[in-house]
């Protein structure tokens, strides 16, 4: 598995390099800060590098810190989130700017990155929380304690009340939210759930019910 690369530049395309190490050359991918023609200025280039593997097909990501590497990978591992969008989310925010808008459950600044609507905004938010140590950040920032609300913003208190929250965004009443997760309590134990489970349910309880 590729981890890094460092090497010469010999073309770059929009977004993708060529980027030749010890006579070999490997066509790179870039996103965030990598994207920035500030990081060609001659010489060598240094690049943290995510493997992406399928059966059909290899493509390698780069990038010019370790913290985006991290991010990169931690938003590719949320549910219907591939490269090319990891790649946009990146494109417009940095990760520490990414953390912090998870934490203030900032739906309208995740609906800047081109292709992603409220409803996967809302999703991004509850499953990337905990990928992206928000906890920490808070911990750190504001002494751990609620969130404010209002505006776009969710309080993320616990599970249930951080679905609720994104139901709410997305459109649903507090009757609709209620009776669905009301319907997952005989076959789910609903409060030992975390965030993403419990809204995948109840999206598909509500899809089922309208």
């Amino acid at each position: 598995m590729i981890g890094s690369l460092r090497g010469t530049v010999l073309e770059r395309r929009a977004s993708e390099i060529l980027l030749e190490v010890a006579g070999v050359g490997y066509r790179v991918q870039l996103a965030g800060s990598a994207l920035s023609p500030a990081s060609f200025g001659g010489g060598e280039l240094f690049l943290f590098v995510h493997q992406h593997i399928r059966e059909d097909h290899q493509s390698l990501y780069g990038f010019l810190t370790a913290a985006e590497r991290d991010c990169f990978e931690s938003l590719i591992s949320a549910h219907g989130v591939g490269p090319s969008l990891a790649m946009g989310v990146l494109s417009v925010h940095k990760p520490d700017q990414l953390v912090q808008i998870l934490a203030e459950g900032d739906v309208a600044a995740l609906c800047l990155v081109p292709g992603v609507g409220k409803k996967t905004a809302v999703r991004l938010l509850v499953e990337l929380r905990a990928k992206l140590d928000v906890d920490t950040f808070l911990a750190g920032s504001i002494g751990g304690g609620a969130l404010p609300t209002g505006g776009d913003s969710v309080a993320w208190d616990s599970p249930p009340m951080v679905v609720r929250q994104a139901l709410g965004e997305l459109g649903y009443n507090a009757e609709e939210i209620r009776t669905a997760l009301d319907a997952l309590t005989p076959d789910h134990d609903v409060a030992a759930l975390d965030e993403a489970s419990l809204l995948r349910l109840a999206l598909l309880r509500l899809a089922g019910g309208r």
